[in-house]
């Protein structure tokens, strides 16, 4: 790819129209007068006025799609961008600095055995939003897995992968990423020198959708990426993890509709290596009911 760009940042939207405001703004201000860096903006069918005001910002490539398509509206903007390497970020997130971008990118061209890195989520008032998918570190270190508000990877090996899983929709796109990462025979690293300013917060999105995707995503991840018999005691336990969290929710419909289509759904197996598995073993402890339960005595 012959291109002078190289950074793409793709960013994806849908109804939120001050937060999109917020973000265009911000990365107008960080990337003017950079010829390398591109921004490419998905709008995935709001109705609030957010791709007319997308349209109307010269600095912003923007696609439009016609519905909402959930993450596969990102890989119309991976499609599009023509950057060595691709920023990826929320409709309510941005980096603070370009500065913390250029120390992931030193290292992706400095160690060529990194395919992504896991940028440092925080909130506006500087508090970090962990969670198991990153190591709580103030090192560049290996990290089992990325946040997808955030995170910097090498468009030709994203490509190679085809982008995110489009059936997803919502959820546990991170994870089917990360073991595609590993399983090209590349690694993770997780740099808090580059930090990505969250706004959003999750729990806002309605309990349905909080309780289907994450449960049918995960049965499907299960069932291709593990074999025998961690498969069968995986399942198990993210039925038991899943029916408890549905009927918290009063969303057992939701559950029931999800444990169907996640565990019907034709798979094509490809087996983790125990070396990837153990890279990986956050998400085992995220989806064993030991380890839930011991977690919570």
């Amino acid at each position: 790819m012959t291109s002078q760009i190289k950074l793409s940042i793709v960013f994806l939207n849908f109804n939120k129209l001050e937060e999109t405001q917020f973000t265009s703004r911000q990365l107008k201000t960080l990337c003017t007068n950079r010829q390398d860096i591109e921004i490419i903006a998905v709008d995935n069918g709001s109705t609030d006025g957010t791709a007319e005001y997308l349209q109307q910002q010269s600095h912003i490539t923007t696609l439009l799609l016609p519905d909402n398509t959930g993450i596969a509206g990102y890989n119309i903007g991976f499609n599009k961008a023509c950057g060595e390497f691709l920023l990826i970020l929320d409709d309510d997130s941005c980096p603070m600095n370009l500065k913390g971008i250029e120390h992931a990118i030193q290292i992706l061209e400095q160690q060529q055995e990194v395919g992504l890195i896991a940028a440092h989520i925080q909130s506006p008032d500087g508090s970090p939003q962990w969670s198991w998918h990153l190591p709580q570190s103030t090192q560049v270190t290996h990290s089992p897995f990325f946040i997808g508000c955030g995170f910097i990877i090498r468009r030709e090996l994203f490509a190679q992968i085809d982008w995110y899983p489009e059936d997803f929709f919502l959820y546990q796109n991170e994870i089917a990423v990360s073991f595609q990462v590993r399983l090209q025979g590349y690694d993770i690293v997780y740099d808090p020198d580059c930090i990505i300013v969250h706004r959003g917060i999750p729990s806002q999105r309605p309990s349905e959708r909080r309780i289907f995707f994450p449960t049918r995503n995960t049965l499907w991840l299960l069932r291709r990426y593990y074999p025998q018999p961690q498969l069968s005691y995986l399942i198990f336990s993210r039925l038991v993890i899943g029916l408890i969290r549905a009927i918290s929710f009063g969303e057992l419909k939701s559950y029931l509709k999800a444990v169907r289509e996640g565990l019907s759904t034709p798979i094509q197996k490809t087996p983790l290596s125990t070396k990837i598995q153990l890279d990986c073993l956050p998400f085992w402890k995220q989806n064993s009911l030991i380890h839930q339960l011991l977690r919570r005595t």
